[in-house]
């Protein structure tokens, strides 16, 4: 039986990129959006994936959003927080809006989805929680203090969970991503992509989506279970932690 995997965040972007890739690995995956009602709709007709629309910083909607993935698909044996959003801007600038709607969906969001699972994994002694962190997470980014802070609070969390879950079969893993080339990096001037953020990547290229989903992949296997607490930075060798 194929095991369940939830990627928040799942219909765009890296997200669909591991959503892609747990469904090529034979995961059965729910794949969850909140926003971009075409993007989603679109994202599931290409790929057959089941997908779920919920807000991941409301915990009651997590909850409930997840009883039905479970109803419909079985126990979630793979969890990927991946969902997050950015809303920058330098911090004499920043207002409450900005520093806690990236807050809540960055971070607060890694408690809302995994809670509820957690028992369950517990209960069966098998689990993978994955969460999608950022290289501004480890280093910090000028402009990004709510989501620098956000993303390095993921880092905290998966270490100390790590400890609760490794005696009973789950593992707590996170990957911290550097440049990707999705729609929106791509999206930006190509002249000062090639010339303030390509020189600063040593391998000379964008990360490609396709190479974060195989690194969750990994992560997921039943046979990665000495991997816990750690951290997979995938930025081209930009940022050594």
């Amino acid at each position: 039986m194929s095991r369940v995997a939830v990627v928040t965040g799942g219909t765009r972007g890296i997200g669909a990129a591991i959503s892609m890739a747990l469904l090529a690995a034979g995961y059965k995956v729910a794949a969850t959006y909140h926003g971009n009602d075409e993007a989603a709709a679109r994202f599931k007709s290409v790929t057959g994936a089941h997908v779920y629309k919920w807000d991941v910083g409301d915990y009651a909607a997590c909850v409930e959003g997840l009883k039905t993935v479970e109803a419909e698909l079985g126990p979630v044996d793979v969890l990927v927080n991946n969902a997050g959003i950015t809303k920058d801007g330098f911090f004499h600038k920043m207002t409450p809006e900005q520093w806690y709607d990236v807050i809540n969906t960055n971070l607060n969001s890694l408690f809302n989805m995994t809670r509820p699972v957690w028992e369950g994994m517990r209960n069966r002694k098998f689990g993978r929680v994955i969460c999608i962190s950022s290289i501004n997470g480890q280093k910090g980014q000028a402009g990004q203090v709510n989501y620098s802070a956000a993303k390095a609070g993921d880092l905290g969390f998966v270490k100390a969970l790590a400890q609760e879950g490794a005696r009973v079969g789950i593992t707590v893993n996170a990957i911290c991503p550097g440049y990707i080339a999705t729609d929106m990096v791509k999206a930006m001037n190509p002249e000062v992509l090639a010339k303030n953020v390509l020189p600063l990547i040593p391998v000379g290229r964008l990360g490609e989506p396709e190479e974060i989903g195989r690194a969750v992949v990994f992560l997921a296997a039943d046979d990665a279970g000495f991997i816990t607490g750690s951290t997979l930075t995938a930025n081209g060798g930009q940022y050594i932690a």
